[in-house]
């Protein structure tokens, strides 16, 4: 499979937003080889192919904390307008408007990235059902292993404190010691 734009790049320029994982325009135009103002100006004149649930133009809050989040935005941060934010609908709805082989191809790549990144959200999602099957089958032999697992993979919950468990295993934040023996 020969792709225009590796499945990585455009992994890396996946947001989450408002609870959808979005890409905001100015990655975009880059990929498609347009100008922002360009594909701003398709998106405007198209407003009616580009519903909330497709596209939506970020806050100046949430601009901001992005941008205090992510390194790689800092190019971006003096721009004078807010960017829009397209999520996987809205993406291939850009094709549509932009009208060029170039950019169905871009969408091919980029609708690609967004099935990878579902299925490897799907596989961890299916680690963590596993491994609730095998906790609930070797319930409390096995719980301080996989409450120190769950910490690790960052899916449990996170205490700061010491805990002591009544197997007297020792946890502390993403550590698990073990019983020492007492003469």
């Amino acid at each position: 499979m020969n792709e225009i734009v590796s499945t990585k790049e455009i992994l890396s320029q996946i947001f989450y937003i408002r609870g959808q994982k979005v890409m905001l325009d100015f990655h975009l135009a880059a990929l498609y080889g347009v100008e922002t103002r360009a594909l701003k100006q398709q998106v405007r004149r198209n407003s009616d192919r580009f519903p909330e649930d497709f596209m939506f133009e970020l806050s100046k809050s949430e601009w901001t904390e992005l941008i205090t989040n992510c390194d790689n935005l800092g190019a971006y941060k003096f721009s004078p307008s807010l960017p829009f934010a397209f999520t996987e609908h809205g993406i291939a709805m850009l094709s549509s408007v932009l009208n060029s082989s170039h950019s169905v191809s871009i969408n091919i790549s980029i609708i690609r990235a967004f099935i990878k990144m579902r299925n490897l959200l799907n596989e961890n999602n299916e680690l963590k059902i596993r491994l609730d099957e095998l906790e609930t089958k070797y319930d409390r032999q096995f719980k301080i292993i996989f409450d120190a697992i769950r910490r690790l993979i960052g899916t449990g919950k996170k205490e700061n404190k010491p805990i002591v468990s009544s197997d007297n295993y020792f946890y502390r934040q993403r550590q698990l010691f073990l019983p020492v023996e007492v003469a």
